[in-house]
C-alpha cells in the first residue's frame, strides 16, 4: 500500500489558488461566472445539495477545491437518460459517483418493502427522485454521457456492497456493486485519503487502471491477480473442518527403526545441498511475520458460491468483518465469474488536525440559491448541529457505521469545534440560540480510544464494549465535559442539546458527565437505545442487558431532580431482529407496560447490506462465533404476519394492534393476558369491534392447549433469580396487579430551600432517593 501523507500537504498556499466559489456549480451559466471552461471533477449526488459539511457531496467537493480542483455538482439528475449528465460538459479528470447521504433503497423503501411517501434530502421532501440502487444507475448513465472517461463510485451505498451481499428488496444475494456499475474504482469508508490521492494522480497524468495501491479501494481485476510476485494469498474458501490425526508413535515400542522409508525417491543421485542456518533476532522475525501478513490476501468464497450456500455467506460475512482494523487488516478478494473483486485494507484513520482542515474549509453552509425558499427537511434537522467526531466502536450487528467510518474514534480539536459553533452563530441564518446537537454516530465517544496504540493495531475484536467494556478501552469522559462547558460560554449561545444517540453504558463510568449531561443539555426528552429487554437478542446485537439502562435511569432520575426539572427518558426498541422470538417480544411488551411506555414511533429490523445481523437473517448461522454447518442456528422473523405481531408487541396500546395480538397471545397459550383488568396487556375487546366478545370467545375455544411445563428445579431457579438480577425478563410470567403511577408522575421538581436565618447556614434540602430498581 501506498504511503499515506497528511491530506493538506500538498494543497497549495491560499494566495496561489483560486477563490473559493460560493457554492461549487451546477450549471453552465455558474460555470462561466467562474472563468471556468470545464470542470476537473464532476460530483453526482442523489441528494439535493446542500454546501455544509454534513453533506458528503459538500464535503468531498470543498476538499478537492481546497486541493486546486474545480469541482461541479450534478444533483438528482433524471436519470431516464444521459442527458442530464452532459449539462456541466466533460470533467477533466473523472466523474465521482454517490447516491447520497443515505443507501438509495433504505431511502425509498420502509422495513415492509413499501415505497415512502417522503424524501427528506429532497426539496420539499418530493419522493420518487432517485432511482433504485442509485449508484448504479448513475454509474453507467455517466459512462453514456462521455464513454472513456473513469467512473469513481463511493458513500454508504457503494461502501456497504463492495463484495457480494444479501439485497432484502430482492430477496437473494447480489453480486459486488463494481460489477454492476462497472466502475473502474470504488471508494469505501471515510474517502478523503484515497480521493486526493486518487485526483493528484490521475491529475499528474496515471491511468486509472494501474491504481491499485490506494487503501479504502476496491476494483475488478483478472482470476488470479496480485500486485507482485512477493504476495501470497491465504484461501478461506471453505469452513474449517477437522483434518486428518495421525497417531501418536509409541515412545515404548520395540519396533526397528526403518529409515529407508524415510528416504526421498532421488535421495541417491541427487546432490546434497547444504543450507547455512540464519539466527535472527525476534526484532527480525517479528518485521518479517508483518511483511508477510501485509503481503497476504483473504480469498472469500466466490459470488456463485455464496449465492447459493448460506453457511459459506455466513462463514464469508465473519472473515470479511474479522479484517476490518486498518492495523492490521490484510486485502480480501472474492470471485465474480473470471474476475476478482479485490479490496485493499481500510483507510487510516484522519489525525485531529485532518479532521480539523476538513471541517474548517469554506462552506456556504446553506443549500444551493436554486432550491429558492424550498422546505428540505434533512437540512432543517441539522443546520445547527455541529459533528465532532466520526466511527463507532460499539458494534452493533444491525448497523453499518462501523462497516462504513471504521471502529477508532476520529474527533475533531475543541478550537475547530468552538469556531463552527460560532460560524452557525453568525452565519446560518434562523439562528435564536440553540445548538440542536454536538455529536456524530454517538453522543459520548468523542476522543475515546484504546489506552494502547499497539494493541489497537493488533486487536480484532468486533465490539470494544460487548460482552463487556474492554479494560483497555479509555472511558474518560472529562474532555467531553470541558467541550460542553466551553460551548456554553460562547456569547450568543443561549442552549446547546444533545440529539445523538447516547451510549449509556459508557455514561454510566462517568457520573460527573451524567450529570453536566441531564443538568444542561437534556431539552426535556433524551433518546437512547435499549433496543430490547431480552438476553437472547441482545446477545445478537451485541448490546448490554437491560440493567444498564436501569442503572443510567437511576442516574438520569437523580440528577434530574437534583437540577429541578421534570425530563424523561425516550427509549427505542427493535421488532423482529434475528434472533428474537414470539416470547421476548411479549416480554418486552410487558417490560414496557410495566414501566408506562407508550411509543409512539417504532422501528422494525430492516436487513441492510453487509450488517452481522443481515448474514443472520439471511443465513439462520450466527457470524459473531465460528460458523459450520453444525453451529448455532439464529431463528428469525422473515413472514410478513410475524414482522407486524413483533411490531405490534411495541405499540401494544395501539386499538389497530388488538385483534392481531390477541390471536397470537392465544396461540401462545397466554390468553390470561387478555381482559381489562390492570393485570392484562390488551383489552379482551373494544367498542368499536363488531363481535368483539364472540370473535374472542371462538379464538380461544380453537386455540391449542398450552403444553404444561415441569416445575423448575433448584438449578432453575437459581438461574431464573440470575436473570433477574441481570434485567432479563425472561422469568416474568405476567405483569404487577397493583395499580401503577404514571412515569411522568415519578420525577417530582425540588423545592427550592428556604431561606437561611440571619447569620445562619442555608437549609438542606432532603437528600433524593439513591435506591437501585
Amino acid at each position: 500500500m501506498s504511503s499515506p501523507t497528511h491530506l493538506f500537504a500538498t494543497v497549495p498556499k491560499r494566495s496561489a489558488r483560486a477563490a473559493a466559489a460560493p457554492f461549487l456549480p451546477m450549471s453552465r451559466a455558474e460555470m462561466d461566472a467562474l472563468g471556468w471552461d470545464a470542470c476537473d471533477v464532476i460530483l453526482v449526488t442523489g441528494d439535493a445539495y446542500i454546501d455544509h459539511p454534513s453533506f458528503g457531496m459538500a464535503l468531498v467537493g470543498r476538499l478537492l477545491e481546497a486541493q486546486g480542483y474545480r469541482v461541479g455538482i450534478i444533483s438528482q439528475p433524471d436519470w431516464l437518460s444521459a442527458d442530464a449528465f452532459r449539462v456541466l460538459g466533460q470533467p477533466r479528470l473523472f466523474f465521482g459517483i454517490t447516491a447520497g447521504n443515505m443507501d438509495s433503497m433504505v431511502n425509498r423503501y420502509t422495513a415492509d418493502r413499501k415505497i415512502r411517501s417522503e424524501d427528506a434530502y429532497t426539496a420539499n421532501a418530493e419522493p420518487n427522485k432517485r432511482p433504485d440502487r442509485a449508484v448504479t444507475v448513475y454509474a453507467q448513465r455517466a459512462r453514456e454521457a462521455f464513454p472513456g472517461t473513469p467512473i469513481v463510485i463511493g458513500s454508504i451505498e457503494a461502501s456497504l456492497r463492495r463484495i457480494a451481499h444479501f439485497d432484502y428488496w430482492s430477496d437473494k444475494v447480489r453480486r459486488s456493486v463494481l460489477a454492476d456499475s462497472k466502475a473502474d474504482l470504488l471508494i469505501f469508508g471515510n474517502a478523503e485519503r484515497a480521493l486526493v490521492d486518487l485526483t493528484h494522480r490521475l491529475a499528474a497524468g496515471e491511468d486509472i487502471k494501474t491504481i491499485r495501491d490506494l487503501r479504502g479501494t476496491a476494483f475488478m481485476v483478472p482470476h488470479g491477480w496480485l500486485p507482485g510476485p512477493d504476495w501470497g494469498e491465504h484461501n478461506s474458501t471453505r469452513v474449517d473442518v477437522p483434518g486428518k490425526i495421525d497417531p501418536i508413535p509409541d515412545p515404548y515400542a520395540m519396533a526397528k527403526e526403518d529409515k529407508a522409508a524415510c528416504a526421498t525417491e532421488n535421495a541417491a543421485t541427487a546432490p546434497e545441498v547444504l543450507k547455512p542456518i540464519r539466527i535472527m533476532s525476534r526484532e527480525e522475525r517479528l518485521a518479517m511475520a508483518k511483511e508477510k501478513h501485509n503481503k497476504t490476501v483473504v480469498r472469500l468464497p466466490s459470488y456463485e458460491t455464496v449465492s447459493t450456500d448460506p453457511v459459506m455467506y455466513a462463514h464469508a460475512s465473519r472473515v470479511f468483518h474479522l479484517e476490518s482494523n486498518p492495523g492490521n487488516a490484510r486485502a480480501i478478494v472474492q470471485a465474480h465469474g473470471e474476475r476478482d473483486v479485490w479490496l485493499n485494507p481500510p483507510p487510516l484513520p484522519l489525525q485531529m488536525d485532518e479532521m480539523d482542515g476538513v471541517y474548517d474549509m469554506n462552506y456556504a453552509r446553506a443549500p444551493h440559491p436554486s432550491y429558492g425558499n424550498a422546505h428540505i427537511p434533512a437540512w432543517e434537522m441539522i443546520r445547527f448541529s455541529i459533528n465532532i467526531m466520526r466511527g463507532c466502536f460499539g458494534g452493533c450487528t444491525f448497523c453499518s457505521i462501523t462497516e462504513h467510518e471504521g471502529r477508532i474514534i476520529q474527533s475533531r480539536s475543541e478550537p475547530s469545534i468552538l469556531r463552527e459553533i460560532e460560524h452557525v452563530r453568525d452565519k446560518t441564518k434562523g439562528f435564536t440560540g440553540t445548538i440542536s446537537d454536538l455529536g456524530g454516530p454517538t453522543a459520548n465517544m468523542y476522543r475515546l480510544s484504546c489506552r494502547s496504540k499497539e494493541i489497537e493495531t493488533t486487536c480484532r475484536r468486533l465490539s470494544c464494549v460487548y460482552p463487556s467494556i474492554c479494560v483497555n478501552l479509555g472511558t474518560d469522559h472529562s474532555k467531553l465535559i470541558s467541550l460542553y462547558r466551553k460551548a456554553r460560554a460562547i456569547p450568543g449561545v443561549k442552549k446547546i442539546l444533545i440529539s445523538s444517540g447516547l451510549r449509556y453504558d459508557l455514561a454510566v463510568r462517568s457520573p460527573e458527565y451524567v450529570k453536566e449531561l441531564v443538568t444542561h443539555h437534556v431539552g426535556g426528552l433524551l433518546k437512547i437505545a435499549p433496543e430490547h429487554t431480552e438476553t437472547n437478542t441482545l446477545s445478537k446485537m451485541m448490546k448490554p442487558g437491560i440493567g444498564a439502562y436501569d442503572e443510567f435511569k437511576e442516574m438520569f432520575d437523580r440528577f434530574s431532580l437534583e437540577a429541578g426539572k421534570k425530563q424523561y427518558l425516550i427509549p427505542y426498541f427493535i421488532a423482529a431482529h434475528p434472533g428474537t422470538t414470539d416470547e421476548d417480544m411479549l416480554n418486552l411488551a410487558l417490560w414496557l407496560k410495566k414501566n408506562n411506555f407508550r411509543l409512539d414511533q417504532v422501528q422494525t429490523f430492516m436487513p441492510t447490506p453487509m450488517a452481522m445481523a443481515t448474514t443472520m437473517y439471511h443465513t439462520r448461522k450466527n457470524p459473531l462465533h465460528k460458523v459450520t454447518a453444525d453451529s448455532e442456528v439464529v431463528e428469525t422473523a422473515r413472514s410478513g404476519k410475524i414482522r407486524r405481531i413483533h411490531k405490534a408487541f411495541l405499540r401494544y396500546q395501539d386499538p389497530d394492534n388488538w385483534a392481531l395480538l390477541r390471536e397470537a397471545l392465544i396461540g401462545m397459550g397466554r390468553a390470561d393476558l387478555i381482559g381489562n383488568g390492570d393485570k392484562h396487556l390488551i383489552p379482551a375487546w373494544s367498542p368499536g369491534e363488531a363481535g368483539g366478545k364472540a370473535l374472542v370467545a371462538e379464538q380461544r375455544r380453537t386455540a391449542p392447549a398450552p403444553v404444561s411445563k415441569p416445575a423448575p428445579g433448584p438449578a432453575a431457579a437459581r438461574g431464573a433469580r440470575a436473570n433477574a438480577l441481570t434485567g432479563s425478563l425472561t422469568a416474568r410470567a405476567a405483569i404487577e396487579t397493583k395499580a401503577r403511577p404514571s412515569i411522568l408522575d415519578t420525577i417530582k421538581v425540588k423545592k427550592p430551600a428556604a431561606a437561611p436565618a440571619k447569620g445562619g447556614k442555608p437549609a438542606r434540602a432532603a437528600a433524593p432517593a439513591r435506591g437501585r430498581k
